[in-house]
């Protein structure tokens, strides 16, 4: 199936509606019926003021960055993105054009999701 990998890089103590922005996120995509999501936290990085943070006992919490992918359909990526615009949520995101399917699927997975042969 041809889609998009989606991915959001958020600070970790970034919120939204009271919540972790990154757990916001993930469940505002299960809302809107996209299969999976992950959330990442960074060990390193550094960002568009190029102040390199990094995961020890000195960095002070919520700096580092969390990574909130999903691999869609083109269709889901711009539905999530549409949501992400009209709540007027400033984010950085990078959308990769992307190949994907399920390897021996079962009868529970889309026919759209089985690899051709």
């Amino acid at each position: 199936m041809q889609g998009s990998f989606l991915r959001f890089y958020v600070h970790e103590g970034q919120r939204y509606q009271r919540r972790l922005f990154w757990e916001w996120l993930l469940e505002q995509a299960n809302t809107l019926g996209i299969r999976g999501g992950s959330a990442f936290r960074a060990m390193a990085g550094f960002g568009r003021h190029h102040v390199l943070h990094e995961s020890n006992f000195f960095e002070l919490a919520g700096t580092l960055t969390v990574e909130v992918e999903f691999i869609v359909s083109d269709a889901e990526a711009k539905q999530l993105l549409e949501r992400l615009h009209a709540e007027k949520i400033r984010l950085f995101y990078a959308c990769i054009p992307a190949l994907f399917g399920v390897i021996n699927p079962d009868a529970a997975d889309p026919p759209e999701l089985a690899r051709p042969d």
